[in-house]
């Protein structure tokens, strides 16, 4: 038997030749253990980008780089359901299907991350609730999760070594877009928290990563075709991302959206795809008869206040306050500068750049240009108008909420451009476009 080497896989990679199962577990172990080379893993990553590794090699690399680290495993008394969004903006639905499933009798220990680019982080949105932890050993995780039914955490150094280091280089590389690659790194997190079921919330629009439908689909039916595979019942749902989710764009904001829906108005685009991603998972677990029964015990759920006890529960638990359900208004920041920002011509909103609102939250102070940065919690937009709305002059579009008052003048500039009027009522898209999987 010819000895592995990772100058051997990097050259059966550059002929176009898949490597098997064998030698990809052992160049994620190497990865993991620091005896692959920064220099090897860039040029494992550049091959991968270029010639691919077709879906056997995607599936193979998903689970050396899952087994690269601790996997979880649970004796619980229902199904351990988890759900994964390739990013928005004003996307807080994880806040708010976490505890609706736990309500419906699931387990969801959900492993997120930090902001990414114009997108925001569930992670961050969390830790703007005061003395909030998401960095929690793997015993008070379990603790969590068996206790409330859900927690939201960050991955520990344990959770895929392999995609930690092979992520970095791929910045430095440019090899972030590659199908395999983005697949391997979302599912081997996912995968490794031990899951029965899993959906994928795929976004596309102005404000996606994925602004076209085509490659919206195509990385959904990788991502349900790997984790199938890799043993992981899956379904993706392919989501509008034209105009942001919630109506509020920031840290503090959205989790203030996100309470409002869970304790004084239950209704809206955040509920109806949380009913859409749980009522998957549900049926697929046999916790629900179908799709549409699931979707009824997710809103239910949300508009009963099980879902609230669920989230100030799980909130408690991870150092938070005690009861923040009951008074979450008075523990979340707030900005030094809040300003209405008016429609300067009547009109109906044609067109929202998500993505431009997502940079100027950035830009304010409420995300990350590079790791160091730190968040201010309390920044973004708040009562972001919709697409379609019918305007006047002077009607307000936006609140803007910033720390300074330059910034605060950059936002609304920002705003002003991103968002498009016109004197036609457009079409509105589909929240939902279709599943996969």
């Amino acid at each position: 038997m010819n000895e592995i080497t990772a100058r051997g896989i990097i050259g059966k990679l550059r002929q176009r030749q898949t490597p098997n199962r064998q030698e990809l577990a052992w160049f994620a172990q190497g990865l993991a253990d620091h005896t692959i080379s920064d220099a090897q893993a860039g040029a494992f990553a550049m091959a991968v980008c270029l010639n691919g590794l077709g879906d056997v090699g995607r599936v193979a690399l998903t689970i050396a780089m899952r087994d690269s680290g601790s996997v979880m495993s649970w004796k619980l008394d229902g199904p351990i359901l988890d759900k994964h969004s390739t990013g928005g903006v004003g996307d807080c639905v994880s806040l708010l299907l976490a505890p609706a499933l736990a309500a419906c009798g699931a387990f969801v220990p959900m492993i997120s991350g930090r902001g990414l680019g114009h997108t925001g982080g569930t992670l961050d949105k969390l830790e703007s609730i005061p003395g909030v932890s998401t960095q929690l050993s793997e015993r008070k995780f379990r603790d969590v999760v068996t206790k409330t039914g859900c927690a939201i955490v960050g991955a520990s150094a344990s959770i895929a070594p392999a995609d930690k280091r092979l992520y970095a280089v791929r910045d430095v590389t440019s090899t972030v877009e590659s199908m395999d690659l983005i697949t391997a790194s979302i599912l081997s997190k996912k995968l490794a928290g031990g899951l029965d079921g899993l959906v994928l919330d795929v976004k596309t629009g102005s404000g996606a990563f994925m602004k076209d439908i085509d490659k919206a689909r195509g990385l959904a039916e990788a991502l349900t075709k790997t984790a199938n595979a890799a043993g992981c019942r899956t379904t993706a749902v392919i989501s509008d991302m034209s105009q942001p989710l919630a109506p509020a764009l920031g840290n503090a904001l959205e989790v203030a959206e996100v309470m409002r829906v869970l304790t004084v108005s239950p209704k809206g685009p955040l509920v109806d795809i949380c009913a859409a991603l749980g009522a998957v998972l549900l049926a697929n677990a046999k916790l629900a008869d179908d799709v549409q029964t699931g979707a009824e015990m997710i809103v239910n759920a949300i508009r009963d206040g099980r879902a609230a006890e669920r989230f100030a529960q799980m909130i408690a638990d991870m150092g938070g306050p005690v009861k923040f359900a009951e008074n979450w208004a008075r523990f979340l920041p707030e900005a030094t500068v809040i300003r209405e920002v008016s429609a300067e011509q009547s009109g109906y909103i044609t067109a929202i750049d998500g993505e431009a609102l997502g940079l100027a939250v950035v830009a304010m102070g409420g995300g990350r240009f590079v790791e160091t940065d730190r968040i201010n919690p309390a920044v973004g937009y708040s009562d972001v108008a919709r697409l379609g709305t019918k305007v006047s002059k002077g009607h307000p579009l936006a609140v803007v909420h910033a720390g300074r008052p330059d910034r605060a003048d950059a936002a609304e500039r920002a705003l002003r451009a991103a968002i498009t009027i016109g004197s036609t009522k457009p079409t509105l898209p589909n929240l939902i476009y279709e599943r996969i999987g």
